[in-house]
């Protein structure tokens, strides 16, 4: 025998499904992390090219596969195998008998690796545009891994935000039209006679003092600030007589039924209450 002889190593799987395999297999045979329910999970670019986003490169193309694992685990990436940790491991969604992780958390994962803004850009907005979750969901785990002070993320953030505010306000329009709500007057600005701006308004009935505002607010560094300054805007609205019903998108989506008959309720009821101050509607 030829001592001298290289080895020739074990050739990687060549198809997408293949090296997902294998690398659950190299990431699970060192045993889990008591009381987790998945010890590891397909994240990143490959998990949303399973979750069939468009945005992603296909799976047989993706250079890695990133695998989300407990952070205590004692793995290191190799080859084709990327270990991400996390302190908690979200519930997998399992697609096509693979485990994978829920969409904000696999953007999350993906964008940390990423450094082209368009790639970014693209992938956060398909996952607003195509319903897989909300903004706000986005931006926290953004936040959350820490990913908020690269300035193209920031960038695409704000894309992402502008493409969630127009989808909830297309819901919104929608809502009136599809439960025969009285039209109002769309996107104004409402200000004392001759005093200061009270604050803008996505929908408002004059007649009943009944506004609507959609609450689109997504968590950023300085949602402190904002929140508070959200509170007040509502609160003096509200002293002044004006009915002010908060939307988030999420329940535009998923109950717009139930939002509608809360402002038909307000419409109805607005004879019941004291008559409200006077203001100047002016368009946004």
């Amino acid at each position: 025998m030829n001592h001298n002889t290289p080895i020739t190593p074990r050739p990687l799987p060549r198809t997408g499904e293949a090296r997902i395999q294998e690398a659950l297999r190299y990431t699970r045979r060192r045993g889990g992390v008591p009381g987790q329910s998945a010890e590891a999970m397909v994240t990143g670019l490959a998990a949303l090219a399973l979750h069939r986003f468009a945005s992603a490169p296909p799976l047989h193309s993706v250079d890695q596969i990133d695998v989300l694992v407990h952070r205590t685990r004692r793995l290191r990436s190799t080859g084709c195998v990327r270990v991400v940790r996390a302190q908690d491991l979200p519930e997998p969604l399992e697609l096509g008998g693979v485990p994978v992780a829920p969409v904000a958390r696999a953007l999350a994962d993906a964008v940390s690796a990423l450094t082209d803004a368009g790639v970014v850009r693209r992938l956060l907005t398909e996952a607003v545009r195509a319903g897989h979750c909300e903004p706000g969901v986005v931006v926290r785990e953004l936040s959350r891994e820490r990913l908020l002070n690269r300035p193209h993320v920031v960038d695409a953030v704000d894309s992402l935000l502008a493409e969630g505010r127009a989808i909830a306000e297309e819901r919104l329009y929608e809502m009136v039209r599809a439960f025969a709500l009285p039209d109002p007057m769309w996107n104004v600005d409402l200000r004392l006679p001759g005093g200061p701006h009270l604050g803008g308004l996505d929908a408002y009935w004059p007649d009943q003092a009944v506004a609507v505002e959609l609450d689109t607010r997504a968590p950023r560094q300085d949602d402190d600030a904002l929140w508070s300054e959200y509170t007040r805007k509502r609160e003096h609205l509200e002293r002044l007589g004006i009915t002010v019903v908060h939307i988030t998108p999420r329940k535009l989506r998923e109950a717009m039924d139930q939002q509608a008959t809360v402002i038909r309720t307000a419409l109805m009821t607005a004879s019941d209450r004291q008559p409200a101050a006077y203001v100047v509607v002016l368009p946004r």
